[in-house]
């Protein structure tokens, strides 16, 4: 019931930039953390960025400085600004949500389609 939906994923020279956005709905009570991934051919997925419901963020290295990730609560969404693109950011990026029932059972977590970003040189 729940579905997670990214858009903005494309193709950009390096040194370009791209806008993802995440939009989760369904029945939720509550979205606690988001994150991106992104996976590469032959690589395994790894995390992006993360943002706490109270806005605290975290990132990778690699994207440091970069990279910026930002929630709209009142709307559902997280986006990804990322700027000053590199070949080796070329991955399908995925949205994660970490989704609060409001039951006893608690947090389960859920993972959008994916979209493709690819730099090229």
């Amino acid at each position: 019931q729940v579905q997670l939906v990214e858009s903005g994923g494309g193709l950009v020279q390096a040194g370009g930039s791209l806008r993802l956005s995440c939009v989760v709905s369904g029945s939720i009570f509550s979205i606690n953390a988001m994150g991106w991934y992104r996976q590469a051919p032959g690589n395994q997925r790894e995390l992006v960025a993360t943002i706490t419901s109270g806005g605290s963020t975290m990132y990778a290295d690699s994207v440091k400085g970069r990279f910026t990730i930002s929630r709209d609560n009142a709307k559902n969404t997280v986006y990804l600004q990322m700027n000053s693109l590199k070949p080796e950011d070329t991955a399908v990026y995925y949205c994660n949500a970490e989704i609060n029932s409001g039951k006893v059972w608690g947090s389960y977590g859920v993972w959008g389609q994916g979209t493709q970003v690819t730099v090229s040189s």
